[in-house]
């Protein structure tokens, strides 16, 4: 009993928990029967311990025995695959610009599979290191980088046409490329700060995290098929940030192909080419940080996840 009611405080004290599922907790352990020695009863909570661990690198990444990462390390943002993002209905405003009578090009249902990966990340982190220059030398320069896994979970959603005209929705397994676009922005300033793929970077991060893991930038991320179930580790770099950066956000592109797509009025003119004056705007993953310290001085150790009164994270459409 007394086993019990200690394992009921410390999950109230670890996850929080309101005044009833205190008081159920509580009353399950009165309830449950005495446990013999050594064992474990049904009613107790798993240890934090049993979490799963982050899913391994395939063999083609792997050059030794990868390090352990404790739980908690990586922060998971799990995939957001939407129905309406199937379809969307559009004129095809090149034939209705060439004849406005051609009523079968408005209102076009477009259909498509749409696919979003899982992504896993560390908390940004800043090293020294060594940047080839224009001048052929190397400068020793701070560098923000954020290690991160994508892993394809095999969710991808599908229109798939009926005999009556309509459609249905299927789940399918896919495998699905990732083309990463990884930018920071400022969100003082608005200055935005494009990922810099660099191998001597890289190599000099892997040191640091993990020498047995041959982490990707994105020129090879984009190399790489992502099978159902496969999961790949990558870094982005970024050189020369605003050491009074406060507020940042990191967005990652190229997580889903989901995509939105408009033909402002009058932006296409009889004769121009296809497609002219549209505007795609794509699905990204907004990651927020905050950076309470030093208005001049860069630390990793003063980088929050999340910033105060606004969300860790959201999909947005850019």
């Amino acid at each position: 009993m007394r086993y019990l009611l200690g394992r009921a405080f410390l999950v109230i004290g670890l996850f929080g928990g309101t005044i009833a599922e205190y008081n159920a907790v509580l009353q399950a352990a009165e309830d449950a029967p005495p446990a013999a020695a050594g064992q474990t009863t049904p009613e107790s909570p798993v240890p934090p311990e049993a979490a799963p661990q982050p899913v391994p690198p395939p063999t083609s990444q792997i050059e030794g025995l990868p390090r352990n990462l404790a739980p908690g390390v990586l922060v998971t943002i799990p995939p957001d695959v939407q129905v309406d993002e199937t379809h969307n209905r559009q004129d095809i405003v090149e034939l209705v610009t060439l004849d406005p009578t051609f009523e079968w090009a408005k209102d076009c249902d477009f259909r498509r599979t749409v696919y979003c990966l899982q992504f896993q990340f560390k908390l940004p982190r800043l090293i020294e290191v060594d940047v080839p220059q224009v001048t052929g030398r190397l400068q020793r320069k701070p560098v923000l980088y954020l290690v991160y896994a994508v892993t394809n979970t095999g969710k991808a959603l599908k229109p798939v046409p009926e005999a009556d005209g309509t459609y249905r929705v299927e789940e399918v397994a896919e495998t699905v490329r990732f083309l990463p676009r990884i930018t920071l922005k400022i969100l003082e300033s608005g200055k935005e700060y494009p990922d810099r793929p660099n191998p001597l970077t890289v190599a000099q991060i892997r040191r640091r995290e993990d020498p047995a893991i041959r982490f990707f930038d994105s020129t090879e991320m984009n190399e790489r098929p992502i099978a159902v179930g496969e999961t790949y580790w990558g870094i982005a770099t970024w050189e020369d940030i605003d050491p009074s950066l406060n507020r940042f956000s990191i967005f990652v592109l190229g997580l889903s192909n989901a995509y939105r797509w408009q033909d402002p009025q009058g932006a296409y003119k009889s004769g121009d080419p296809i497609g002219q004056g549209r505007v795609f705007s794509r699905k990204c993953l907004q990651l927020n940080f905050w950076r309470p310290g030093d208005e001049f001085i860069l630390k990793e150790t003063q980088i929050r996840f999340g910033i105060p009164g606004q969300v860790d994270y959201e999909w947005v459409f850019r």
